[in-house]
């Protein structure tokens, strides 16, 4: 694969790999309690992580590169600060995606990438140059991109879910494809 031959669709379908399935559960969120009815403006979190946790996971997964521990203690620390906070939150899906990438950014910059397992999911093809190259990038950088082309959101959401404007995530998006294909082309040189 050429440098030229990075197109925002390849980008996309290297990033949709299969990430194993989330090993955190609801009970590892919230206590086990009565069902109880929620007060009117409180999300029903039991729902809510059915719904969100495992896309969020996966997202987490990848903004990660692969680091299973870090997208479940990021997913299941930005559930139990919501939790917290259930009668702040206006909108809950968004909160949870920024919560989480600041808890497995924080989380990455606190190990030592020596010390870091790699990605263990089975890999398709490129995969393997792919991960190293998206843990080059910018925080900002890689979760516009493990947004929008593994989790598949439009530039809208991805700003709403960042916490960002779409103006901003375009930049985002345009310098990590440059910085990508940079990297992928080295790799590739490499191997010649």
């Amino acid at each position: 694969m050429g440098v030229r031959a990075l197109s925002s669709e390849m980008l996309g379908a290297l990033l949709t790999f299969p990430a194993a399935e989330p090993s955190i559960g609801v009970s590892d969120v919230r206590k086990q309690e009565p069902n109880r009815v929620a007060p009117v403006g409180v999300p029903d979190f039991e729902e809510l992580f059915r719904q969100a946790a495992p896309g969020l996971w996966r997202t987490i997964f990848a903004f990660a590169g692969g680091r299973a521990a870090v997208a479940d203690d990021a997913v299941a620390e930005a559930f139990a600060r919501a939790l917290v906070r259930a009668g702040q939150i206006r909108e809950p899906v968004p909160w949870l995606y920024r919560t989480a990438f600041r808890i497995a950014a924080e989380e990455l910059r606190r190990k030592e990438p020596a010390a870091v397992p790699e990605l263990t999911v089975a890999t398709a093809a490129g995969l393997e140059a792919l991960v190293p190259a998206l843990r080059e990038l910018s925080p900002a950088q890689r979760a516009a991109v493990v947004l929008h082309y593994e989790a598949d959101l439009p530039v809208r959401e991805v700003a709403e879910r960042m916490g960002t404007s779409a103006a901003a995530v375009k930049v985002h998006l345009f310098r990590a494809r440059r910085r990508l294909r940079e990297l992928l082309s080295e790799e590739e040189t490499g191997h010649a």
